[in-house]
């Protein structure tokens, strides 16, 4: 009877840890169009994305969807520190494979995850005839 007693108090314990640590995860999503760039674009691209968000180790994991492009996808980037209608700076190169779909992960400096929850993040995909971004989408939760 001890036995089963702490075996189900183990079990417990290990549904807790893994509870604990996926409530830890939020994604963030954004619909990516040429109207959000700053400037905006004329571009009739689209695209979407989902961020996935660890707080406890400032990981982020991505999928990014986009179709219409004037041409291929030469930069893509997670740009913290600007709400909506503003400019920022790179925070996570989104890799160099950017063909749709594009998967990936990486690290978020502290300042740059809070911007992340405070709704100050946004994806967007460059393109050689939109050097600073086609099209850009606010990451919200």
């Amino acid at each position: 009877m001890r036995k089963s007693i702490v075996a189900a108090a183990a079990l417990v314990a290990a549904g807790l840890a893994w509870s604990a640590a996926n409530a830890a995860v939020v994604t963030y999503k954004a619909t990516l169009n040429g109207a959000s760039e700053v400037p905006p674009t004329n571009s009739t691209a689209t695209g979407s994305a989902a961020v996935n968000a660890d707080s406890t180790s400032n990981e982020v994991s991505w999928t990014v969807e986009y179709s219409g492009l004037s041409g291929p996808a030469m930069a893509a980037h997670i740009h913290c520190g600007a709400a909506a209608g503003a400019n920022a700076g790179v925070a996570v190169s989104l890799g160099t494979k950017l063909a749709s779909p594009i998967h990936g992960s990486g690290k978020m400096t502290a300042a740059q995850f809070a911007d992340l929850t405070s709704g100050k993040c946004y994806i967007n995909i460059h393109t050689m005839a939109h050097k600073g971004g086609e099209i850009r989408g606010q990451l919200e939760k």
